[in-house]
């Protein structure tokens, strides 16, 4: 396998006035159409001060960690799973980890409402300077997503704001820490399987002992660490706005480093109740069932953004979708 996805410096899309902006909208493009992957740099994302607090509490007791497990977080669905307690296509992932969104108090109308996925974070007591680093890590990705969601909507023709306008005004945002143990020899079990993400856009940042493959037309290519990148991916609903044309792309990782790996994964996707259509300009798409790691045409799907995310969350934590959602 080899290392096949571009590396774009994202940095003019921070400065409206920049001249550069087309170029880095072009290229993109390019890369949303061939591979629905690509590397960015010059961004304002540092994830190792995150790096460091994420060991020092996965290194904790298990009962320790379980004092923030995902059943005591209710419908908000945030905190702590245990290895083995998340699935990909109804598997168990060889990794553990922590479920974060945007923080909301109790009197946010929709906490108030009971919508699942909304509410508050559960933190560890210890390490106690996680809520403030998580927090503040959700505020630079945040950045980075929607000025990197403009490069996207330039790349398609369409006005720069077009996705805050339309879609992600109020977005869903979702955070996870993964920690995949060193693998056992010989074990065919993945520490995540192959999958596409949900909705957007995903940033992702890796610790340096790499394990990210994405699928290609050519067969599986890594996406190894490179220092100071992020790597980022298109989700189910851009596929499905763009009729096709950018792809979301199965990907998967196995952690044969020896190490504990750490994997930082942020998701800007449309609000909860957005109705996703296609794009002006972008037809629907053939069924594309047949050739989906899923069976499951994103193109077949009418609705709201929440309902496309329940539904597959559901299948992820089957436990906890029967004892707080359908609750």
């Amino acid at each position: 396998m080899s290392h096949a996805l571009p590396i774009i410096d994202v940095s003019p899309l921070f400065d409206s006035d920049s001249a550069a902006r087309g170029a880095v909208a072009d290229a993109i493009g390019r890369a949303c159409r061939d591979n629905g992957f690509f590397y960015a740099i010059g961004h304002d994302v540092d994830p190792s001060r995150l790096d460091s607090l994420a060991r020092e509490f996965f290194a904790l007791p298990e009962s320790e960690k379980l004092d923030i497990a995902m059943a005591r977080g209710g419908r908000a669905w945030r905190g702590y799973f245990p290895l083995g307690g998340e699935l990909t296509s109804g598997k168990p992932d060889r990794k553990e980890g922590i479920y974060f969104g945007s923080e909301l108090p109790a009197d946010d109308p929709r906490v108030r409402a009971g919508l699942p996925m909304h509410g508050a974070n559960q933190f560890p007591t210890r390490p106690a300077a996680m809520r403030a680093a998580v927090l503040d890590y959700l505020d630079a990705n945040t950045r980075a997503a929607h000025a990197i969601l403009e490069g996207i909507a330039l790349s398609l023709g369409l006005d720069a704001q077009y996705f805050r306008s339309h879609y992600t005004a109020d977005p869903t945002i979702l955070f996870r820490i993964f920690h995949y143990p060193p693998d056992e020899p010989g074990s065919l079990q993945w520490g995540v399987g192959e999958h596409t993400d949900y909705g957007l856009l995903t940033l992702l940042a890796q610790d340096d002992c790499g394990g990210l493959q994405v699928r290609s037309p050519d067969g599986w290519i890594e996406a190894p660490p490179i220092p100071g990148t992020l790597v980022c991916n298109i989700g189910d609903m851009l596929d499905r706005l763009t009729g096709g044309l950018y792809r979301s792309t199965p990907h998967r990782a196995k952690n044969v480093s020896g190490r504990g790996r750490l994997s930082f994964p942020f998701f800007l996707d449309p609000s909860f109740d957005a109705q996703i259509v296609p794009l002006p300009a972008h037809a629907v798409a053939a069924d594309d069932r047949e050739t989906r790691w899923d069976k499951e045409s994103v193109h077949d799907f009418a609705g709201t953004y929440g309902a496309y995310l329940l539904g597959k969350v559901g299948k992820v934590f089957a436990e906890l979708k029967k004892e707080v959602i359908a609750s």
